[in-house]
């Protein structure tokens, strides 16, 4: 039901209760999907696709404006916070002309509201309260958190609220900000504004950000990783970074899915953070990835820049506007899904690289102390269309715990949180390798995600523990010598490369850059860690 308020300064509806906002024009609280798709499109924010899903732009900004990315230093949390070029200092005082200015704008806005959860264990969830001014910006939000149950929702109060406002430019010489964009989260008022960007996946990610801060303290690690649980009820862990196979991989016809991508792992066990997935579709395919193309084709979903024909019919290799198309939609859409968003500890821990030089192994078993190290690294490589400015080269990234930019604290934080569940639950760890093989990027092949299937079936089955494993000379990584429905020489990586001197030079390459990122780390590890850590030979 829409609600008005004819006089604002004597009645608040109660779905604005707690933001600061005052409602000058209709406000819209908690609308279905068939409500909000109506309302977008009574709006002209975006038009159906063919088969009903919702088609929107996100104009300039069609990823995340890291750099405008600013934590609010006050007293209660300044000393726990990992400062820097990801965690930007703003004062308490900027922070409170910039979110009263966003809220007098809101309140002259038609305005949309949504009351959802994050966290599925309701021993740790948090309670978010939206405000924005796009119909499809709430749909996204009510597709990707966990939506409460009608009886839960009249006694509703925040725990956190979000002003989005993405229409809004801020004012650096006002608002003491970077630009015209601007993503600020207060931990002590529990507080976020988003203004300036049209890009739905900063809601996502300033909730993750909040779980990031909140659950360590509780002694619960938060994850960027997909979960899946498999016949045996056992549960499997997939950290990685976009383009890694995170969703894809975790989206399995025999296992089911917890989530495909923010997770906490506490002594209960593994609970997903959303109720929804934020697929990439660039180049989706039908046969690899049914799953996902299905959900994507649907009415309900929201589908960011990704292009169609005059009758809606899809393009999903069509990257014009932006490499980085995404499709969201309620979690129930996948097939074969844990619907509690709950499941036991885990098994196993797989990590995901994309590995664009061509060097790593197609899979690796890794010690503990291999998996802290790995984790505090988070490597992946970018290539050319994945990202502007890149060159033909592949280029190294290294993102702490799978998610730096999401990550408020120090990385030993998460680290330590990591070693100690693993240790304590005897989970197997994995490194797998869904890039190149054969050579490098422009040389070489992607690796089969038929390969990549079969060596993870190994590895969560258990049979990849009987094999016998070689040890990798230049990363001291051990992999399997045979598995069941893959060719061995794939298993290698020097022996899919036509000039072994090439790869050699590849990998002495890659180790330099590893040995350089440790750095950022060595100081808060272990000498286990410090151990097993990739180093040039002497």
């Amino acid at each position: 039901m829409t609600q008005y308020s004819e006089n604002p300064s004597k009645h608040v509806p109660s779905a604005l209760a707690g933001t600061g906002v005052h409602a000058g024009r209709p406000v819209h609280p908690n609308l279905t999907a068939p409500a909000l798709v109506a309302e977008s499109l009574r709006r002209r924010e975006g038009r159906l696709s063919i088969d009903g899903s919702l088609m929107v732009e996100t104009g300039v900004h069609t990823g995340r404006s890291v750099r405008d990315k600013f934590v609010v230093d006050e007293p209660s949390v300044t000393r726990d916070i990992w400062w820097g070029n990801i965690n930007q200092r703003y004062t308490p005082e900027k922070f409170a002309v910039l979110k009263a200015r966003t809220q007098a704008y809101l309140q002259g806005q038609e305005l949309f509201t949504q009351d959802l959860y994050a966290g599925a264990d309701p021993a740790h969830r948090v309670r978010v309260r939206m405000v924005t001014t796009y119909a499809w910006a709430a749909l996204f939000a009510r597709n990707m958190f966990i939506r409460p149950p009608p009886h839960e929702m009249e006694s509703f109060e925040p725990d956190y609220v979000i002003l989005h406002a993405p229409s809004f430019q801020t004012d650096p010489a006002i608002d003491g900000t970077r630009s015209s964009t601007t993503i600020a989260l207060s931990f002590e008022q529990k507080f976020i504004v988003i203004a300036g960007t049209e890009y739905a996946g900063e809601v996502k990610k300033s909730i993750f950000t909040i779980m990031n801060w909140i659950l360590p303290a509780k002694g619960i690690l938060p994850m960027h990783c997909s979960a899946n649980i498999g016949p045996e009820e056992d549960v499997a862990l997939f950290f990685g970074l976009s383009g890694t196979g995170k969703t894809t991989l975790s989206s399995d016809p025999h296992r089911r899915l917890i989530g495909d991508d923010e997770h906490g792992w506490s002594e209960n066990g593994t609970f997903n953070f959303e109720g929804g997935c934020y697929a990439k579709v660039i180049n989706l395919s039908k046969e690899a990835e049914p799953e996902i193309y299905a959900a994507t084709n649907r009415f309900g979903t929201v589908l960011e820049n990704v292009i169609g024909d005059e009758h809606g019919v899809l393009d999903l290799d069509d990257s014009r506007l932006t490499e980085n198309t995404r499709s969201c939609y309620p979690i129930e859409f996948i097939p074969h899904v844990e619907l509690s968003g709950r499941g036991g500890q885990p098994k196993n821990v797989v990590m995901l690289t994309c590995d664009a030089f061509g060097v790593l192994p197609p899979i690796s078993r890794l010690t503990p102390a291999q998996a802290m190290y790995h984790f505090l690294s988070g490597y992946t490589a970018q290539v050319a269309g994945t990202e502007k400015g890149l060159g033909a080269e592949p280029k190294a990234v290294f993102s702490t715990c799978f998610g730096h930019p999401f990550i408020p604290r120090r990385p030993e934080v998460y680290g330590r949180l990591l070693a100690d569940l693993i240790a304590r639950h005897g989970a197997e760890c994995w490194l797998v390798n869904t890039g190149w093989s054969g050579g490098q990027y422009g040389v070489g092949k992607r690796m089969s995600i038929r390969h990549t299937r079969a060596l993870l079936r190994g590895a969560l089955d258990g049979t990849l523990l009987n094999s016998r494993f070689r040890r990798d000379p230049f990363f001291g990584l051990s992999f399997p010598e045979q598995v069941p429905g893959v060719p061995d020489d794939v298993l290698d990586p020097r022996q899919t490369w036509a000039d072994k001197a090439a790869y050699d030079a590849m990998a002495k390459y890659l180790v330099t850059r590893f040995e350089e990122n440790f750095a950022s780390f060595e100081g808060g590890v272990g000498d286990d860690v410090r151990a097993v850590a990739i180093r040039a030979a002497a």
